[in-house]
C-alpha cells in the first residue's frame, strides 16, 4: 500500500459536521453548475440561490463567505479572484473570487446522488448479452489486438472492463436484491406463484446464456500466452503516455502493473486458480440454488391453497369411475393409483449413495436387510469361535525382537570407544543405529542419565554453549547437530 491510502481525506469533511446543511447546499449548487458545463460560480450567484430556500432565510452574505472560506480550506473549492469586473481600486482590493469545484468534490458529488437514487433495496439485473459483449470484447483484444491501431486497442480494452465490471455488480447485486428479506417476505405471499415462472424462466436464461459462453471464454483465456499479453499491455501503456497530461502522471511499471493486476482478476474470475473454484462457477451454482428456493416457495404455497380448496368435483368424478368398474380387481387397481397402497410398511435403509438430484431409483445400488422373526421365543444362534492358540507365533515374534536387539547391541558396542560415543568421530552408520542414538539424546535432554533398552545407562554430554557443529554420516543422508557425546556404563539388565 503507498502513503496515500492511509492520510485522512479532509475533501469528505463537508457531509459530516454541525454545518453539513448549508455545506452541502452551497457544493450541490456548485456542482449543478459544473455539470451544466457552468466552470466557475460566483458567490452572489450561491447567495440568490440559497435564498429561495426557506432555510436560509436568515443565512447572510458573510456567513456565505466564510462557508466558502471552509470548503477552500477542505479542499473542495478552488477559487480565482475576478480582476476583470473591478471597477476601482477599493473593488480591486476586496478580491472578489469566482469558485471552482475541485475532481474530488465532483466525484464526491456524483456518489451522494447514485447513493441516494439506490434507495434501500438491491437492485441488479442478470442479462445474458453481457457475456455475449464480454466474448466479443475478449476475442478482440486477445485474437485481433495486434492488427488493432492503438486507440482502437485501448477502446477495446476499456469496454471489456466495463462489460465485465457491469457482469459482476448486476449479477451480485440482483441476486443480493432476492436474498434481501422483503423479498422473501413477498416469495411467502400468494400473489407470488403469478410470477413464478417469469422469474424461473429468467434465471434459467442467465444459466444457460453463461454455460454457453463459459467454455469460450476459457479457451480464450487457455490460448494466449504471457508474451502476447505483456505485448498487448505494452501497447496500451505506450498509448496512455501518449496522451499528454499536466500535473503528476503515472510511471510506466504502474501502468504496466495496473493492466496485468486487472487481467489477472478477469481470468481468475471466470477460471478460477488451484486453491478456489471461479466467480463464474460460484455465480451459476447460486442462481441454480435460487431457482430451487423460488420453486420451493412456489410450491408450499400451492399446497397451502390446495388445502383450503374444496374437492367436491374431484370426489365425485372419482366416485363415477368407481361405479363404472365391473370387478373388484380393477377396483384395487384405481385405489392404488389414487390413494396409494391400503397398509404402508416403512424399511430403513443405509444412507444414499448416489447424491445426484437427477438420478433415477434404478440406477441405485439396492440395500440388502436381514429381516428376525418378530416372536418372543427366538433366540439368534450363536455362533462358536474356537479359541485359538498362537504361542508359537508369539515365540517367533520373541526371538525376533531379541536377536534384532542382540544385533543393535553388537553394533553400538562397536561404536564405543573407551566407553564414550563420541558422534564427530562416528562412521557411516545405519539407520536403525542413527534412530536409536537420536532416541537416546531425545530422552536425555529430558532426564540425564538415561537407561537404554540395551539394558545400559549412558549419560549425554552436551556443551550448550559451543556454536560449532558436526555431521553424522549415515546410510540414508546426513544429518547436522551440535557436538555431542555418550559416556556408556554397562548395567545389569
Amino acid at each position: 500500500m503507498e502513503e496515500q491510502d492511509f492520510r485522512r481525506i479532509a475533501e469528505v469533511s463537508y457531509l459530516n459536521t454541525d454545518n453539513t446543511w448549508r455545506y452541502r447546499s452551497i457544493l450541490h449548487f456548485c456542482f449543478k453548475r459544473h455539470e451544466h458545463m457552468q466552470t466557475y460560480v460566483y458567490p452572489e450567484d450561491i447567495f440568490h440561490e440559497l435564498k429561495k430556500d426557506p432555510h436560509f432565510q436568515a443565512y447572510t452574505f458573510e456567513q456565505l463567505e466564510q462557508d466558502l472560506a471552509t470548503l477552500v480550506g477542505w479542499k473542495n473549492l478552488i477559487p480565482h479572484q475576478e480582476t476583470g469586473r473591478s471597477k476601482s481600486i477599493a473593488d480591486f482590493k476586496k478580491k472578489r473570487y469566482r469558485y471552482q469545484c475541485t475532481p474530488y468534490t465532483v466525484e464526491i458529488e456524483r456518489m451522494v446522488e447514485k447513493l441516494q437514487s439506490l434507495g434501500t433495496e438491491f437492485s441488479g439485473s442478470l442479462e445474458t448479452t453481457q457475456f455475449d459483449r464480454i466474448l466479443r470484447a475478449l476475442r478482440d483484444f486477445l485474437v485481433s489486438g495486434q492488427e488493432l491501431t492503438s486507440k482502437e486497442l485501448n477502446q477495446t480494452w476499456v469496454d471489456l472492463e466495463h462489460y465485465f465490471h457491469t457482469l459482476v455488480q448486476n449479477s451480485s447485486d440482483y441476486l443480493a436484491h432476492l436474498k434481501s428479506a422483503k423479498v422473501e417476505e413477498r416469495m411467502q405471499t400468494t400473489a407470488f406463484v403469478a410470477y413464478k415462472d417469469r422469474f424461473t424462466k429468467y434465471l434459467q436464461t442467465f444459466v444457460i446464456g453463461l454455460q454457453r459462453s463459459a467454455k469460450r471464454m476459457e479457451n480464450l483465456f487457455q490460448g494466449s500466452t504471457p508474451e502476447q499479453e505483456a505485448a498487448l499491455f505494452s501497447r496500451l501503456t505506450d498509448y496512455q503516455l501518449s496522451i499528454p497530461r499536466l500535473g503528476e502522471e503515472k510511471s510506466r511499471e504502474t501502468y504496466m502493473e495496473d493492466y496485468q493486476e486487472s487481467f489477472l482478476v478477469m481470468r481468475e474470475w471466470f477460471m478460477g486458480n488451484s486453491y478456489r473454484e471461479s466467480e463464474l462457477s460460484a455465480l451459476s451454482k447460486e442462481t441454480v440454488d435460487t431457482i430451487r428456493r423460488i420453486t420451493k416457495f412456489a410450491q408450499r404455497l400451492a399446497e397451502q391453497h390446495q388445502t383450503f380448496r374444496s374437492r367436491k368435483a374431484e370426489y365425485i368424478q372419482l366416485a363415477r369411475w368407481f361405479s363404472h368398474l365391473s370387478s373388484k380387481e380393477e377396483a384395487d387397481c384405481l385405489s392404488a393409483v389414487a390413494f396409494g397402497p391400503a397398509g404402508g410398511r416403512h424399511f430403513y435403509g443405509e444412507s444414499r449413495e448416489m447424491e445426484d438430484m437427477n438420478s433415477h431409483i434404478q440406477d441405485e445400488v439396492p440395500t440388502r436387510i436381514m429381516l428376525k422373526p418378530r416372536v418372543s421365543t427366538y433366540r439368534e444362534r450363536q455362533r462358536q469361535v474356537p479359541i485359538r492358540q498362537y504361542a508359537a507365533a508369539k515365540e517367533e515374534a520373541r526371538q525376533q525382537h531379541l536377536a534384532q536387539q542382540e544385533k543393535l547391541a553388537v553394533v553400538m558396542n562397536g561404536l564405543t570407544a573407551d566407553g564414550v560415543i563420541d558422534f564427530a568421530s562416528l562412521p557411516v552408520i545405519s539407520r536403525e543405529a542413527r534412530q536409536m542414538l537420536l532416541s537416546w539424546v531425545a530422552r536425555a535432554l529430558q532426564r540425564n542419565p538415561v537407561r537404554t533398552e540395551l539394558g545400559s545407562t549412558v549419560e549425554l554430554i552436551y556443551d550448550r554453549q559451543a556454536k560449532g557443529r558436526i555431521t553424522l554420516h549415515c546410510e540414508d543422508g546426513d544429518f547436522s547437530l551440535p557436538p555431542m557425546k555418550f559416556r556408556m556404563q554397562k548395567g545389569n539388565g
